[in-house]
């Protein structure tokens, strides 16, 4: 589809091609709502179900299950009706639901009667010593290679942090004939105090199973190092992790380091489109604030899946149902739908449990707020001791920042740092991060070039406006 093609209006836009958009853009269609499905990937399936059409692997048994699950969600969007726009940036939302959208290089504004952002989660920043080095890179990212192009890294391949997606990618890689020298956990003991109050419903959802299998699948091939600290060295590029234990610091020798310590909500648009957020005190982290439906605080829009606060990816699926079904009541009254205690029933039974992963996998303060010369915005390579000494000057918070330092202004706009600062000043200045708040984002909240702002169509008035 190129932007040209485009209507200049849509009933409901769907912004993500993730589960929960996936599930929202495919039911909301077959209801006979005019529906377009945005995603800026080449193929359908988010993160989660990356390269699901398309995948490259022969033995289903590498990724999983859960994964090949996903397809079901690609076929049935695809019978729904809805229009499909792969290759496709969001780059501005409203709170007049005016999109920004460019493809091919070609951008549009288009206007939506109901929105549904289902951008996902991104990767919590994991800001160590060395993590900017050729060599290391996030476990989300090596999953990417493995899902859409089949890639095992071939070298000496080292893991650390925590969470349920640095053991299920140890896993697929083992499975896919990959070898890891250790895992580096840095988890902390005091964690499993503070979720056993949680573990009870733990038990009865349906992680528990898979959780433990997983664990066991993984232990028996690598061996798993308690951590208190990591870091990166090398000159050029990385060629030791360092780390310390209760024994003191080890080095390993290393041509990979993969880092993870969570995922939380993509905030970015949203906050773009002037929704309102909170801080999530479990997940750490901003989500918006959403009602039942998942409705914002700016009518018209909803925020579905992990956008929405972190839960999974079949979850993600019933939120973004619930979100559709909120959408198709407002527009076409009449249209049939499904009962959606039905779906908000299946959610419930997804999300159970959730506290006790939030709990067990929270990072420790040590890998969320460095200290030195770490460097933490990595657009603008602002360290941790530069974002301190400001916030001691009296910087109160990361849009003041920018004036300082440049935080957040490069091209992730702050996806790579923002947690980070936030924290950062909130230690400094003795706050917390719901005080100091996150960055003030606006359009284009991602890079678009001028060419693709020149493309948009002009209106014959406002040619004549300019050419007077």
């Amino acid at each position: 589809m190129n932007a040209a093609d485009l209507s200049p209006t849509y009933d409901l836009v769907v912004i993500g091609g993730g589960p929960a958009g996936l599930a929202a853009a495919a039911l909301a269609a077959r209801a006979g709502v005019q529906t377009v499905l945005f995603d800026e990937n080449p193929g359908l399936g988010g993160q989660i179900y990356r390269g699901i059409a398309a995948n490259p692997m022969s033995n289903r048994a590498i990724l999983g299950d859960d994964y090949w699950a996903g397809a079901a969600l690609v076929a049935e969007v695809k019978a729904s009706g809805a229009t499909i726009a792969n290759g496709a940036t969001v780059w501005s939302l409203d709170p007049t639901l005016l999109v920004g959208v460019s493809i091919a290089g070609q951008a549009r504004l288009l206007k939506a009667k109901r929105v549904i952002i289902a951008t996902g989660s991104l990767e919590r920043p994991f800001p160590v010593a060395g993590w900017t080095l050729p060599g290391v890179m996030t476990a989300g990212a090596a999953q990417t290679a493995l899902k859409a192009q089949g890639l095992v890294p071939s070298g000496r391949t080292v893991m650390a942090g925590a969470g349920p997606l640095l053991w299920l990618l140890a896993a697929q890689l083992l499975r896919a004939g990959g070898r890891i020298e250790a895992i580096l956990d840095t988890m902390p003991r005091v964690n499993w105090l503070r979720a056993a109050m949680h573990l009870p419903d733990f038990a009865l959802s349906p992680y528990w199973s898979k959780g433990l299998t997983l664990l066991r699948e993984v232990k028996a091939k690598v061996p798993v190092i308690r951590v208190n600290s990591v870091a990166a060295e090398g000159k050029d590029k990385l060629a030791e992790v360092v780390f310390g234990t209760g024994a003191g610091e080890r080095r390993m020798k290393a041509d990979l380091l993969l880092l993870h310590q969570g995922v939380v909500p993509n905030v970015n648009l949203a906050l773009a489109a002037g929704v309102s957020h909170r801080w999530n005190g479990r997940q750490l982290c901003f989500e918006p604030i959403v009602d039942a439906d998942f409705a914002t605080s700016v009518p018209g829009i909803a925020v579905a899946g992990d956008g929405a606060g972190i839960a999974g990816g079949t979850a993600a699926a019933e939120r973004g149902r619930i979100a559709a079904i909120a959408a198709v009541r407002e527009l076409t009254p009449g249209a049939a739908l499904p009962q959606v205690q039905t779906i908000r029933q299946k959610l419930s039974r997804e999300e159970a449990g959730r506290a006790f992963l939030d709990m067990l996998y929270q990072p420790a303060p040590e890998f969320r707020r460095p200290v030195g010369d770490t460097i933490v915005c990595r657009c603008e390579e602002v360290t941790a001791k530069q974002v301190r000494d400001t916030a001691d000057l009296g910087c109160e918070g990361p849009n003041q920042m920018k004036a300082f330092l440049r935080c957040g202004m490069g091209p992730c706009q702050g996806r790579l740092c923002g947690l980070t600062v936030t924290e950062l000043i909130a230690e400094q200045r003795r706050s917390t991060p719901e005080e100091v708040g996150y960055y003030r984002l606006r359009p284009p909240v991602k890079p678009i070039t001028l060419a693709e702002l020149a493309s948009l169509p002009i209106s014959d008035s406002e040619r004549k406006a300019v050419e007077r």
